[in-house]
């Protein structure tokens, strides 16, 4: 039996740096934050893609 995803809702919850201290220990800025969001997000979306054209 396959299993189709049809939709993919991804939440995510941003709090202020200078209000809790950084996960995982990290010293990232808000830049490197967004572009390790971004590159997850668009492995996910290629992962998706190559499954779908099974």
């Amino acid at each position: 039996m396959t299993v189709q995803v049809n939709e993919i809702i991804i939440r995510a919850t941003i709090t202020d740096a200078s209000a809790a201290p950084p996960a995982g220990g990290g010293t990232g800025n808000a830049q490197e934050k967004e572009e390790i969001i971004t590159e997850c997000v668009e492995q996910v979306l290629e992962i998706l893609r190559r499954d779908n054209k099974r």
